[in-house]
């Protein structure tokens, strides 16, 4: 795989945007095409079939990557170990697994990007305990889903929401909101082309207008590959498990620990008990079923 010191690389200096530029010009893959490609790979270490697969997704590497916008570190160094995902995804890729390359990969490019963030970030020194890394991956989605976005410190009864929702102490967010303040990027932001001029805002770059292929690894494969194993998942559960685990954790409308402490009779801090226990067990049990499929579990 010598060939990928050939890769487009982005770096401050040549600007984001002449790199975005430059990954645009690569052809995604048909089916066929990315299957052949595979095969050539497994079968005769064929450099250059390697080569296509990474050229063909290192916009869907871009894209998740600037997910990853908000935790105030170099924007092409984040891509840039979105790509090292991508590459090690496609020397591991098993075409005959049955799934599209893009939904491998995904699994490998944002393991590598929260591995790389949890090195820059001194998490070490607070702990890197489960719940720690969820709230520092999951409080920039919960204080959206909450309209908290644009707030320095948190209102009182967010931090208690976002608290109760990811099942960490109220300490532990206001802390960890105060480590993430101040190093958002916005996907509205100006980005200068070659000349030094202004013309594009960074999601322009990341919406492919030419191909539905991109939208499609997004939302058809993944949602796919994560719904099968979930459904698969919950059935190590046992039912008041499972009703429990998608009150709290798998609804749009969360249920709070009081109602279902009601229904069910038991105190609020049994709920939680129950709540945490069960998002362990699928944990696991997704894990297990993932490694048996040849992908690999996300943090």
């Amino acid at each position: 795989m010598s060939n990928y010191s050939n890769l487009p690389a982005p770096s401050p200096e040549s600007g984001l945007s002449r790199y975005m530029q430059e990954i645009r010009k690569f052809p995604m893959l048909e089916p066929e095409e990315e299957y052949m490609l595979a095969k050539r790979w497994v079968e005769e270490q064929d450099t250059d079939a390697a080569h296509k697969m990474v050229t063909s997704h290192l916009r869907l590497a871009a894209k998740i990557a600037m997910g990853y916008r908000g935790y105030g570190l170099p924007q092409a160094e984040v891509i840039s170990e979105a790509n090292v995902g991508l590459m090690k995804a496609v020397k591991r890729f098993d075409p005959e697994k049955g799934f599209r390359l893009a939904t491998y990969a995904m699994w490998w490019i944002r393991a590598s990007i929260q591995e790389y963030i949890l090195r820059s970030w001194s998490l070490v020194k607070m702990g890197t305990t489960s719940a720690q890394k969820k709230l520092f991956f999951n409080l920039r989605k919960a204080k959206s889903r909450i309209g908290a976005l644009d707030e320095g410190d948190l209102h009182p009864d967010n931090v208690a929401k976002i608290a109760n929702d990811l099942g960490v102490s109220e300490e532990e967010v206001v802390s960890m909101n105060r480590r993430l303040s101040g190093g958002d990027a916005s996907l509205n932001a100006m980005v200068g082309s070659a000349d030094g001029e202004s013309s594009s805002e960074w999601q322009d770059w990341l919406e492919d207008t030419d191909a539905d292929q991109a939208s499609d690894y997004e939302h058809q494969d993944e949602l796919e590959a994560r719904r099968a194993l979930l459904a698969q998942s919950m059935e190590a559960l046992n039912e008041r498990e499972q009703d429990i685990l998608v009150k709290r954790r798998l609804s749009d409308d969360v249920v709070t620990l009081e109602e279902l402490s009601e229904h069910y009779g038991v105190s609020r801090e049994r709920i939680r008990q129950i709540e945490v226990r069960a998002f362990e067990k699928l944990q696991l049990k997704m894990r297990d079923l993932a490694k048996e499929r040849g992908m690999l579990d996300p943090v």
